[in-house]
């Protein structure tokens, strides 16, 4: 298999990137529907509403000469007249139709907030780039699906005016606002109809761009294990710092045999160093400790600065398995431990007579 085929999933970082560059799964088709449908049932619930403000503006306008000469008490009437008509009737169908496309947009990709796509792109201007992406699959699923749009509606609306024929032959006979409710019936009608089917296209519509979205972030096994680096660090250099770090313990632990009271051995295989002292440690603490060349080279230490070697082979193996560097020892190995020290203090001539 080829390893710059996108294979793999989209690991957390790769869509967090994609999402920051405005790469969402989306379908403006939801949007579109949710808000024909709004803005007819709107129309439904307000016309009362619409119908009284048209009314008032169709008097003003026929109350007024034609002959009437436009200064600035008539221009500022006129558009006075023209703004109270326009909060009356177009802004609340509009302030709903825009929170109804904002919350279809928050349910779809949640908050999304970014400038990325507003940034120019140069790419997009060259014509082979702008001719490949006309001919694109994506393009030619586009192109289907607003041929599908526009014969479902076509049907739809001729269907519903075909249905209602008669009706609107009737409105001959009738008076201007017998027409108008007629009429207004009629588009209703349309206009819901239409939305759910839209609506119903665009729920296939939603499917289909999120699994474009993802087939377009897939990764490639070179790009995971590129990220994997970036967000965990070069496998190399983290052996390298852990090496390092070993190394620095290491040595602080030898700096602290020569404070050691006590080395117990095992005898060759084994070293714990134990230091104890009353003022400011509850219990005997284990300032180091290794096995084979590691507990050669504490023993050398021990050595060289005059510190007391104890062989005991079952104490070595304990501390050394149950007490880590700079741990206290266990309230177990209190007393074995209090002897050996006894007897190192007896050694140094009493010097450090201390009790445990």
């Amino acid at each position: 298999m080829d390893k710059k085929s996108k294979t793999e999933k989209a690991t957390p970082r790769r869509r967090q990137d994609a999402r920051e560059k405005g790469q969402v799964a989306r379908s403006m088709e939801v949007n579109s529907a949710l808000i024909i449908l709004t803005v007819f049932i709107s129309l439904r619930m307000l016309g009362q509403g619409i119908f009284e403000s048209l009314s008032d503006l169709m008097r003003f306008f026929l109350s007024s000469p034609a002959s009437l000469e436009l200064n600035e008490k008539v221009v500022s009437t006129l558009f006075l007249n023209l703004t109270v008509f326009f909060l009356k009737t177009v802004l609340p169908i509009a302030l709903i139709a825009l929170a109804v496309g904002v919350i279809a947009s928050i349910i779809q990709i949640g908050f999304l907030f970014t400038s990325k796509p507003l940034t120019p792109d140069m790419k997009k201007l060259n014509p082979v780039s702008g001719a490949s992406r006309l001919f694109s699959p994506k393009a030619l699923v586009e192109l289907l699906k607003s041929l599908t749009k526009i014969s479902i509606v076509g049907y739809l609306a001729y269907s519903i005016i075909m249905g209602h024929y008669a009706d609107m032959i009737d409105t001959i006979d009738m008076d201007i606002w017998g027409m108008l409710s007629t009429f207004g019936s009629i588009a209703y009608e349309i206009g819901i109809k239409c939305g759910i089917v839209l609506l119903i296209v665009a729920a296939f519509d939603y499917v289909y761009q999120r699994y474009m979205f993802e087939k377009s972030i897939k990764m490639t096994k070179q790009e995971i294990k590129e990220e994997y680096k970036m967000s965990e660090g070069d496998p190399q250099i983290k052996s390298k710092i852990r090496r390092k770090q070993m190394e620095m313990s290491m040595n602080r632990m030898m700096q602290a045999v020569p404070t050691a009271d006590v080395v117990i051995t095992n005898p060759t295989r084994l070293a714990v160093a134990i230091k104890y002292d009353p003022d400011t440690m509850g219990a005997p603490k284990v300032v180091a400790k290794g096995q084979r060349l590691t507990a050669e080279r504490i023993r050398d230490i021990a050595k060289e600065h005059n510190v007391t070697i104890v062989e005991d082979k079952v104490l070595a193996q304990s501390l050394f398995k149950s007490v880590e560097v700079d741990q206290e020892i266990p309230y177990s190995l209190y007393k074995a431990v209090a002897e050996i020290l006894a007897y190192v203090y007896q050694i140094n001539q009493g010097s450090r007579v201390k009790h445990l």
